[in-house]
C-alpha cells in the first residue's frame, strides 16, 4: 500500500507540475480541465493516457450529474 500511495502522489506532483507550466504557456493564473488534460496526454505515454483521460472525463460528467441534481442521487 505504501509503494502504491508514493506512485500516486508522483503521478499526482508530475501532472501538477505539467499543468502549472502549461498554464503559464497559456498566461492563465488558473488551472482548467483543458491544462489537466494536457498534463495528463504529456506525462502518461499512450494507452494509459487514454484510460486516463477517459476516466477523468466520466468522473467530472457524473459530478457535474450529481451537483446538477442537488446533491442527491437519483
Amino acid at each position: 500500500m505504501t509503494v502504491l500511495n508514493g506512485f500516486v502522489n508522483d503521478m499526482f506532483e508530475r501532472i501538477a507540475e505539467e499543468a502549472a507550466k502549461l498554464s503559464k504557456y497559456t498566461g492563465k493564473r488558473t488551472l482548467s480541465a483543458r491544462e489537466i488534460q494536457g498534463a495528463v496526454k504529456l506525462v502518461l505515454p499512450g494507452e494509459l493516457g487514454k484510460h486516463a483521460m477517459a476516466e477523468g472525463t466520466k468522473a467530472v460528467s457524473n459530478y457535474m450529474d450529481y451537483a446538477a441534481a442537488g446533491g442527491h442521487k437519483q
